[in-house]
């Protein structure tokens, strides 16, 4: 049962970084244009981190680099 609600909020945690990331989009367009190979490059190293931290069960990693893999991913799509 516990393991559920740390997944629950973590899920609601993730879900997040959706207006998170518009909202930063909105605050540094300046700095989106000329970073863009670099968010794709943190993006990559995001969800391959978080993907890892789900095979060794590790639900902080996970969701940490899930969520800045979020977070970017809406940065780079408002630009």
């Amino acid at each position: 049962m516990q393991e559920i609600i740390k997944l629950i909020i973590g899920i609601l945690v993730l879900l997040l970084g959706f207006p998170f990331g518009s909202f930063l989009a909105k605050q540094t367009k300046e700095e989106l244009k000329s970073g863009q190979k670099w968010f794709k490059l943190i993006i990559i190293l995001s969800l391959a981190g978080g993907f890892v931290g789900l095979i060794i069960e590790n639900d902080v990693l996970m969701f940490s680099l899930f969520f800045i893999a979020i977070v970017t991913s809406q940065s780079l799509r408002k630009v």
